[in-house]
């Protein structure tokens, strides 16, 4: 790989951004229809709209700002990486590929593994949230760009580096605990109130090994992918169901 095609690579912060700003700003003002429905890993607008009091317009401008930020960053960015317009459609083949087949893979898992019975471990694969067709659509967005943002992007990056750099533990046990610990927290999050699902074993099970899905795929794919992956994998059960 020469070091142009490097800095092109989807792995690359730049691309990432780039690629998932859209979805981005699509559920940040998109949430605007669906108040007070929130995705639970969407801290951030929970703090301006429910406990701040923000008005739509200055929830606007918040948004403006955020923009703004991330064009600097991008010119920031630039100066050591390279953005290809020609990675988008890539990166979305890849990810549906994912999106449409991970169900799949997560519910063999749970059959020839754990020895959850087929019905069982059909039945435990979650729902979308209730709502409308619109409503639902917007929450699939948001699941891609935050809960990726906060698991992998966070909280799995975050505990890679702590029990690596910090505890000092060898560099795939760091890496391993930090894919259980950040997974179990993902499917944890799905199950708190007011929107959260009851908590059941099969359920929390086919999250947590999702969950696992989607860190292989920021871990050796990129933010991006797994993002995408995230967000078409819920659109297509919103889809279906």
């Amino acid at each position: 790989m020469t070091a142009a095609t490097a800095r092109a690579n989807p792995r690359n912060l730049l691309t990432s951004l780039v690629l998932v700003f859209p979805l981005f700003l699509i559920y940040q003002v998109g949430v605007l229809y669906t108040l007070p429905m929130l995705n639970g890993a969407d801290f951030l607008t929970i703090l301006l709209m429910r406990n701040a009091g923000f008005s739509v317009a200055q929830y606007l401008i918040f948004t403006a700002c955020v923009a703004a930020g991330f064009f600097l960053t991008v010119a920031v960015l630039r100066r050591t990486q390279r953005f290809d317009g020609r990675l988008l459609l890539p990166v979305l083949l890849e990810s549906a590929i994912y999106a449409l087949t991970m169900g799949s893979l997560i519910i063999l898992v749970m059959t020839k593994v754990f020895g959850i019975s087929p019905r069982l471990a059909a039945a435990a694969a979650p729902s979308i949230a209730d709502g409308g067709l619109l409503t639902r659509l917007i929450m699939s967005i948001g699941a891609g760009v935050w809960e990726e943002t906060l698991f992998r992007l966070g909280l799995l990056t975050a505990c890679a580096a702590l029990f690596g750099k910090v505890l000092g533990m060898r560099r795939f046990a760091a890496v391993a605990l930090a894919f259980v610990v950040s997974s179990l927290a993902f499917s944890a999050m799905h199950h708190i109130p007011p929107y959260g699902d009851p908590l059941r074993l099969g359920v929390f099970t086919f999250r947590f090994l999702a969950g696992i899905c989607f860190g292989l795929l920021y871990w050796f794919r990129g933010f991006a992918v797994a993002v995408y992956t995230h967000a078409l994998y819920d659109i297509y059960v919103l889809l279906i169901r």
